[in-house]
């Protein structure tokens, strides 16, 4: 608790408007769960760069991952933004499907891609996050930058300390990813900070969309 003998009239304003924010998150939560809970499907999150150009392989594959999902019924979550995000909004959206993004505010960051047909928009990444883990039976993490690492991780903690209930992390394309692995395999489980059970558990690598379907068919009903 500050000690208020010691703060000054314009660090009063600073705690006041630190306060006031909690209702500016709760206001923003309640939101984007009155958006989520209207679904009336079972949802995959996609995630991958948002600096993968259009014209590029992985956009490609994204957006047949993300139609194929859409005609098993499946609803399409990404965090709406341009590269691997739009590909995944446009695979879904043009297979009629349930496009979703979760799109967060950022000063450099363009705006939400024109594919997302239901929209949540967050100033806090700890919520986004939420929604993601939420409503989200699957991840398919196509490759992107240490912001897509950073949500696969997040996943696998929160599975591996059993916070959630777990759900299949999928690797898209083990030439990119196969690095990552092997890393985790030498170095993690060599030093004792993980075991190769806990690797086989969660993370899963597929090639091709198809093999993504297959393995989604296998673990989950839809």
């Amino acid at each position: 608790m500050a000690d208020l003998r010691r703060t000054s009239i314009d660090d009063l304003g600073t705690l006041s408007s630190e306060s006031w924010r909690t209702f500016r998150i709760m206001g923003e939560l309640v939101n984007a769960l009155d958006i989520m809970n209207g679904l009336d499907c079972n949802c995959v999150s996609i995630f991958g760069s948002a600096r993968t150009k259009p014209d590029a392989p992985y956009y490609k594959q994204a957006e047949e991952v993300a139609r194929l999902l859409a005609q098993e019924g499946f609803g399409v979550i990404t965090g709406g933004g341009p590269g691997i995000m739009e590909a995944g909004n446009k695979g879904a959206t043009e297979a009629g499907g349930v496009s979703v993004g979760l799109h967060i505010e950022l000063p450099h960051e363009q705006d939400c891609n024109k594919y997302v047909r239901t929209r949540c928009n967050f100033r806090y990444f700890f919520l986004r996050k939420l929604m993601f883990v939420k409503y989200s039976m699957a991840y398919i993490v196509m490759p992107g930058g240490i912001g897509t690492v950073y949500e696969l991780a997040e996943a696998f903690v929160l599975a591996q300390t059993q916070r959630i209930r777990p759900f299949p992390i999928i690797l898209y394309d083990s030439a990119f990813w196969g690095g990552f692995i092997d890393w985790m395999r030498k170095s993690m489980v060599g030093e004792g900070t993980i075991t190769d059970a806990e690797i086989d558990k969660f993370l899963y690598v597929c090639d091709t969309p198809e093999d993504i379907m297959k393995f989604l068919r296998r673990l989950l009903v839809v």
